[in-house]
């Protein structure tokens, strides 16, 4: 009966969060009695796993060994989309799930996704007749969570929404809509959404060990603050790997020797100024020299060019874009254009790693083949893993994990309520003009921080639009406890304009010390820490 009123409560209101990391230890400190969920991983999964649990009533805690989205879910390509080229592949139920996703995702964060107009250019009749056809298929796919319908649309239209375009054998587009976002910004909300209804979750925290009964059977985690050293030892009736790219590393506290289950593949993106696609509309070019698809895409007043597709040995929390890479997407996106930019162009570049479920049928394949379909283990131990999947699909694959535990644990069936759920900070319409949109309906609270102190309203960045407050908000709402953890994430300063975000460092370390009560030492430390990390964001010149 609890259960049942406390779904029905959460339908109606989310109350307020409190994300707040030394809460979070006290809580860890004070709990008596087992979680019935132990979340490993603070990704695109794990916080959906996070907020699938204690939505539907039960209690939930979740660690993440860095900071929240720090690898993959941070460095996307910005887009919720069905995936075109899933479609093309035949994996027309990855595409119909992610299109319904994508849906459901525009109408609980509107604040931070939104319909992007697409323009593919089509160099011949046999490129219009094809693409119109595929994007017919894929609003189809959508249903009644289509944004809008796709259509051909004459030269003289694409080069007024595509100006920097090359004209030469160009003879028409295909416009199509799919949705964009802030992945950090919306990894932020829906963790704030969780600890509104009594989740736990702490970053910086890393699974040092699984515990074990005398049968084999898991009985929880041994974790280890990365600040004060301290471990814990927290118990929970399941345990849930959401790690992503690292899935294999938990998987082997639990089975040393096991085969491998994740074939991680590696995307880079680099970051242009806008004049090299100014206006609202992205480019997509869907088979490049090589068969992958390449996007353009309008992002925080910058363009994000993205994304190759390599197949990787070794997973990292920091991986490194490659040479060829780069110069891929230079050549490629510069071929399209009137002007095509250079080396001293590129205001950042960031490499993520996505988490490719490896199968008996993957030998051989091209990372760009393999589905993006989530996939469950279970372990004797009774360790569930997640691999694959996608941001897109974060919900669905949080609600079929839940769902499986429980049909695997015999639990009582509890249903689903995230669907229509809210997350913090909605709001129906912003200005996309506000530097501050991204934070939704907390816009106000941030921005009344000024009030009270004058100064918190000068700028960090002018020419990213970054003042004193948010660095304040950050810490004191969004658990950020290092420099990078605000300049990459709870702002998007690293990925926007690297260098610049360098420059900014001393001072957004200076305030954060003054608020988290630290010491120049800290200050130098946490400055050089950044500087270190972020040298693999620009080029040399």
């Amino acid at each position: 009966m609890f259960r049942i009123l406390k779904i029905f409560c959460i339908i109606v209101i989310i109350s307020e969060s409190t994300m707040n990391r030394e809460l979070m230890l006290n809580k860890l400190e004070a709990v008596n009695q087992p979680f019935d969920f132990v979340i490993i991983g603070g990704g695109a999964s794990g916080i959906g796993i996070v907020l699938e649990a204690v939505s539907r009533g039960y209690s939930a805690v979740l660690f993440e060994k860095s900071d929240f989205v720090k690898s993959t879910s941070s460095k996307s390509t910005k887009l919720v989309h069905g995936g075109v080229r899933y479609l093309a592949q035949g994996d027309v139920a990855l595409v119909r799930e992610a299109c319904v996703e994508r849906g459901l995702l525009l109408r609980n964060a509107p604040h931070l996704v939104r319909s992007q107009p697409f323009v593919i250019p089509a160099f011949g009749w046999f490129d219009e007749f094809l693409y119109t056809i595929g994007l017919t298929l894929y609003d189809l796919m959508a249903g009644r969570y289509s944004l809008r319908r796709s259509k051909r649309i004459s030269k003289k239209q694409v080069l007024s929404y595509l100006p920097t375009l090359k004209e030469n054998k160009l003879t028409a587009g295909i416009l199509y809509y799919d949705g964009q976002f802030d992945d950090a910004r919306l990894a932020v909300n829906v963790l704030q959404t969780a600890t509104g209804l009594g989740a736990v979750v702490v970053n910086h925290m890393p699974v040092e060990a699984l515990i074990k009964d005398g049968d084999g059977k898991l009985q929880g985690v041994k974790v280890k603050d990365l600040f004060s050293e301290k471990s814990f030892n927290v118990k929970g009736r399941f345990v849930i790997n959401a790690t992503g790219v690292f899935a294999d590393d938990i998987l082997r506290m639990d089975r040393p020797g096991m085969q491998p289950t994740m074939r991680p593949s590696q995307g880079i993106h680099i970051v242009l100024d806008k004049s090299f696609l100014p206006g609202d509309h992205a480019i997509m070019i869907p088979d490049t020299d090589d068969g992958r698809v390449l996007f353009a895409v309008p992002w925080h007043g910058r363009v994000v060019v993205g994304t190759t597709d390599t197949p990787i040995d070794q997973s990292s929390l920091e991986p490194v874009a490659k040479e060829e890479e780069i110069e891929f997407l230079l050549s490629t996106y510069g071929r399209y254009l009137k002007e095509a930019p250079e080396r001293s162009d590129v205001l950042s570049i960031f490499a993520g790693l996505r988490p490719l479920a490896a199968t008996k049928n993957n030998n051989g394949k091209k990372t760009k083949e393999i589905s993006r379909n989530h996939k469950i283990i279970v372990s004797s131990s009774g360790l569930m893993t997640m691999i694959g999947g996608k941001w897109t699909t974060f919900r669905r694959m949080a609600e079929d994990i839940i769902s499986r535990a429980e049909k695997v644990n015999r639990l009582k069936r509890t249903r689903s309520v995230t669907r229509k759920m809210k997350v913090r900070g909605y709001k129906e319409s912003v200005d996309m003009n506000d530097p501050y949109y991204v934070y939704g309906t907390d816009r106000d609270a941030m921005l009344d921080l000024v009030k009270g102190n004058p100064a918190l309203g000068e700028f960090l960045s002018e020419s990213l639009q970054i003042i004193k407050a948010q660095v304040v908000w950050a810490v004191r709402e969004e658990m950020a406890m290092t420099v990078e953890d605000v300049l990459s994430r709870r702002t998007r300063c690293q990925l926007l304009d690297a260098r610049e975000s360098i420059r900014m460092a001393p001072e957004v370390a200076s305030i954060m010390a003054e608020e988290m009560g630290k010491d120049q030492h800290w200050i130098r430390d946490q400055v050089s820490a950044y500087e270190e990390v972020t040298r693999n964001y620009f080029l040399e010149s």
